[in-house]
């Protein structure tokens, strides 16, 4: 069952009004050039504890610990800000700035656009400059369709990251949920690589992004797949996710690309190169591989969709 606020406003209203928020305004930029955003100070804290730990034996146990203190401190400040907010008057809106701060819909559909305009302004390469700030992967080593690929792969995954994930732990556990699952998504994002530095010290920290990852990515792979009725292929978004996504090497991530490959009639995934490593990924989805700037407006479309549905449930559960 979903807890309500300590102060007696229901965790679902909060994130309606943060979903609401966050749609129209974003991150403050201002704001945060002069004030670390959390997720930064969750990034300094990994990057310190990755600096003093992984070195020597038991890497793996350090690894482990590393990421049960990251998300431990995380949690335990999400609780200390509970009880502030509950003891201040209007503190439940102070909490809907906090947790419209930790999801990012209009900021993932700001760089993801900024792909397709780049495509077509500055050709492959504004387009490998522009898909650099959302992807691991060595842009140079991208054709334009491949840019477009990667910036819909990147718009699929992180609606569940950055978006259904967050709004999922929120409601399950509030703030000390929320922080805490950002904490682990940022500590995966910095040392959950198969890479010789973090295969051992990440390894922990990967695993547990990927167990509270579980739940929200399927949830994410369905609201992009009901979005997608009636205007792109609902049907073949459903059918290919069911089809591909357990293929993908990520046992999450495949739910939602596999769903958008299927709505919009393309093929993602696939073949890619991380750090001059080709790895042989199976494709998403059985339609055209070859993406264009038009094909990333279409899936930014279907994101706007999902994400519409996603505020239209919570808003269900807060009238119901």
């Amino acid at each position: 069952m979903f807890l309500s606020t300590t102060w007696g406003v229901d965790l679902c209203a909060v994130l309606t009004l943060a979903l609401v928020l966050d749609w129209l305004i974003g991150d403050p930029q201002a704001l945060y050039r002069r004030v670390p955003h959390p997720v930064v100070l969750f990034g300094r804290l990994v990057g310190r504890l990755e600096a003093e730990l992984n070195r020597g034996a038991a890497r793996r146990l350090r690894g482990l610990a590393a990421i049960l203190l990251t998300a431990g401190l995380a949690a335990g400040i999400g609780a200390l800000l509970t009880r502030i907010f509950g003891a201040v008057p209007f503190g439940w809106l102070i909490e809907v700035l906090a947790v419209a701060t930790l999801i990012a819909q209009r900021d993932l559909y700001g760089h993801v656009a900024a792909v397709a305009r780049a495509l077509d302004r500055d050709g492959l390469y504004g387009g490998r400059l522009a898909v650099a700030h959302i992807v691991g992967r060595d842009p140079q080593s991208l054709d334009a369709a491949g840019v477009g690929r990667a910036a819909i792969e990147s718009c699929a995954e992180n609606f569940s990251d950055g978006v259904v994930a967050p709004a999922f732990w929120y409601l399950l556990l509030g703030l000390p949920g929320l922080l805490a699952y950002k904490a682990i998504n940022t500590a995966d994002s910095m040392i959950g690589h198969t890479t010789p530095r973090y295969r051992r010290f990440g390894w922990a920290a990967a695993r547990l992004d990927d167990l509270v990852n579980l739940i929200p990515a399927r949830i994410a792979g369905g609201l992009l797949a009901l979005a997608a009725f009636p205007w792109a292929d609902a049907g073949n978004a459903w059918r290919a996710m069911w089809r591909d996504a357990r293929k993908h090497r990520s046992p999450n991530a495949g739910w939602q690309e596999a769903a958008m490959a299927g709505a919009l009639g393309l093929a993602l995934n696939g073949p890619r190169r991380y750090g001059g490593v080709i790895k042989d990924d199976p494709w998403m989805g059985d339609g055209r591989g070859a993406v264009t700037s038009d094909d990333i407006r279409r899936a930014l479309k279907l994101y706007a969709v999902a994400c519409g549905l996603l505020l239209a449930t919570v808003l269900l559960c807060w009238l119901i």
